[in-house]
């Protein structure tokens, strides 16, 4: 029996041997033995390839303002291990995240001596979320973000009264398949029988996939351009300005401190999500609510301003495109220096080809995680007139001196992100 949180966390991390597991055999054979948690759990699901956090931050910041008592589960994490299960932006209590693993631990053991095997830590976690708001903490919304694609994820065994797909991108190609078209598929699997999806998704062969998918379920899709939609207002001295179009209501005029195009684009869909709530749930959510929900949501890790260091996780290409974008967008005077780190499984050349395109002084490192690439690898994808290799990244962060007019970016994978802030 499990006595402390850390001894929860290391028998978690201790599967990340087995790497990524995709399939449901497992997750199911494990919500069979503890009577079917998930059925008692009031979710919303939000997949997509880009921006399932923000649009988590702005969702829940919305609806915990309301007043609800909102869950999250997200990965990954970037300052607390116990952050990805979360009530209202706390993470879960060390007590309860004890006796859910000890609830779940005999049970893995057992499905171990099976043909399934034993589960993965992403499957181990999601047992432990689904148990936690199943059984042990009942709250009013739990809004759970898919791990990886959508059909074959942990996370899948949910029924939500409401699925959210932000976009469609080049990920995880490796499991997902190499097409958009493939990916999309993927994505389209947690839309489930009589629940709506709200999606970013506009590419119009991608979206056919989830028209067919949605009449084939009995459902409701509302696409961004079409059912809603928004109008840059532009930048502020803190982040964005936009308008908000839905089906019921009208936002003339809502700020967000998230940085970014892109990130109008997620608030739009969090706007979009809690307006069907209101309307179809009868959430009491009130302008103000909505107002100040997105105002006041951040997430670690996206476009994070440290002084003259901006944090962002980007770690696709699309990421890393919207990073230009929004490097352009709000720092177009400034001198850009980029420490770039990736996990190996990623489009590589791809993210360092958009980084080329610009005049950044490109520093490439590798930080310790048994997916990273080495740093010398990296260098050699790039074509970059201004690019080095930094071993010594945390040195590097403390003692480069940066003039008045320039910024040090560094991005290229969350869980390089989540090495760095220790540094800070």
């Amino acid at each position: 029996m499990f006595q402390t949180s850390e001894e929860v966390i290391n028998w978690i991390n201790r599967q990340l041997d087995q790497g990524i597991k995709p399939g449901l055999e497992r997750m199911l054979w494990l919500m069979e033995k503890l009577d079917h948690p998930e059925r008692t759990v009031r979710a919303i699901h939000i997949g997509g390839t880009n921006g399932k956090g923000s649009t988590v931050s702005f969702l829940r910041s919305i609806l915990q303002t309301a007043g609800y008592e909102v869950g999250t589960y997200t990965s990954p994490y970037i300052e607390s291990f116990l952050e990805r299960i979360s009530i209202n932006g706390q993470p879960i209590p060390e007590a309860d995240l004890i006796k859910a693993a000890n609830a779940i631990k005999p049970l893995a053991d057992e499905l171990a001596q099976t043909e399934l095997g034993y589960p993965s830590e992403f499957e181990l976690l999601t047992a432990i979320a689904i148990y936690y708001f199943g059984k042990l903490h009942k709250v009013d919304i739990t809004i759970i973000e898919v791990g990886l694609g959508g059909r074959k994820d942990a996370t899948n065994i949910i029924h939500p009264f409401l699925s959210i797909i932000t976009n469609i991108g080049y990920d995880h190609m490796n499991i997902l398949g190499n097409t958009l078209t493939e990916i999309a598929k993927e994505k389209a699997g947690i839309i489930k029988n009589g629940a709506p999806v709200i999606t970013a998704v506009t590419d119009p062969e991608l979206f056919h996939i989830f028209e067919d998918t949605v009449k084939a379920k009995r459902t409701t899709v509302y696409q961004l351009g079409r059912e809603f939609t928004y109008k840059d207002l532009g930048t502020t001295e803190t982040g964005e300005q936009f308008s908000v179009k839905t089906p019921y209501q009208t936002y003339t005029e809502l700020s967000i401190s998230m940085l970014g195009k892109h990130q109008i684009e997620n608030a739009t869909l969090a706007v979009m999500a809690a307006e069907y709530l209101k309307q179809f749930y009868a959430l009491y959510i009130e302008n103000e609510h909505l107002q100040t929900g997105l105002q006041t949501a951040f997430w670690p890790g996206r476009f994070e301003i440290r002084g003259q260091v901006i944090l962002d996780g980007a770690h696709n290409r699309e990421g890393i495109e919207s990073l230009v974008a929004t490097l352009q967008r709000h720092f177009s005077d400034k001198k850009i220096h980029v420490l770039f780190s990736a996990l190996r499984d990623k489009p590589l050349k791809k993210m360092i080809h958009v980084l080329d395109e610009q005049n950044y002084h490109l520093y490439f490192t590798e930080f310790d995680h048994h997916r990273a690439t080495k740093a010398e690898n990296l260098y050699d994808l790039s074509n970059a007139s201004q690019k080095e290799i930094v071993l010594d990244w945390p040195k590097f962060i403390k003692e480069k001196q940066l003039q008045a007019d320039e910024l040090l970016v560094i991005c290229g994978s969350l869980y390089f992100i989540k090495e760095v802030k220790k540094v800070f």
